[in-house]
């Protein structure tokens, strides 16, 4: 693949990246403010001490929500482009659109669901402040584990398959990550800061439409930049020319 295809993908990606990240807006917009506005609500009432807002809550669930995921998109849009570049032939015999939807259904389970079944997403009220640091890195922690198994997961696959074949070798490797994902679970440090009094019900919906925003971010990523890559790298042939001579205008 040459530098110019490689350029073209990485700006197909973040245009795809963009345009999934106005969906995944919509969701977070609607699905996920109702939850934080609740849950803020919640440490309001519970809260002796009351902090005046450097930024207005309107400001932070319109513009600062819209740069944070519009930013997020693109640059995930553009890091799953190169990614695409080195994947596109080497996981399969997959046309392009297929290797893109591949790819963003395992980039959403190794970035995002692996970690988060381990870490799942807070709202506002829940988690020591003191422990933020921690929380972060072990959730980064996690997330580049799982990163770098499922790369691992891959290439054991395609060594196992000219022996196992691609089914077989398919089970192994999905089975042996599977493994050490539960091994990593089992050793990780555990952490439960939710308040005793918090709603099970908010925090249920506040985790269900996190994982909806990033279904929707990379379901839509998939799509969109599989039709641009298939439009790049498989071009249509332009239409067989009429046999009949067209009549020349007097």
């Amino acid at each position: 693949m040459n530098s110019a295809t490689v350029r073209n993908l990485l700006v197909r990606g973040m245009l795809a990246g963009l345009a999934a990240g106005v969906l995944a807006l919509v969701v977070a917009y609607l699905l996920g403010e109702p939850s934080v506005d609740k849950a803020i609500a919640f440490e309001d009432a519970h809260s002796h001490e009351h902090e005046m807002e450097v930024v207005s809550r309107s400001l932070q669930s319109t513009a600062g929500l819209a740069t944070g995921v519009l930013v997020y998109a693109v640059a995930f849009g553009g890091i799953a482009a190169l990614a695409y570049c080195f994947a596109l032939g080497r996981v399969g015999r997959f046309s392009p659109r297929a290797t893109a939807l591949l790819l963003s259904g395992c980039a959403l389970l190794a970035v995002y669901v692996v970690p988060f079944l381990k870490y799942p997403a807070n709202p506002p009220s829940v988690g020591d402040p003191d422990t933020i640091s921690k929380r972060t890195t072990l959730y980064f922690l996690m997330m580049l584990l799982s990163v770098l198994l499922a790369v691992a997961a891959t290439i054991l696959g395609k060594r196992l398959a000219p022996s196992l074949g691609t089914w077989w070798a398919t089970v192994v490797a999905v089975a042996a990550f599977a493994l050490v994902i539960g091994l990593a679970y089992a050793f990780l440090p555990v952490i439960n800061e939710v308040p005793k009094d918090f709603p099970a019900a908010l925090l249920w919906q506040f985790r269900l439409s996190a994982l909806a925003i990033q279904s929707v971010l990379w379901a839509g990523f998939g799509l969109l930049f599989g039709e641009l890559a298939e439009r790049l790298l498989n071009p249509k042939p332009a239409a067989a020319a009429s046999g009949r001579a067209v009549p020349a205008a007097h």
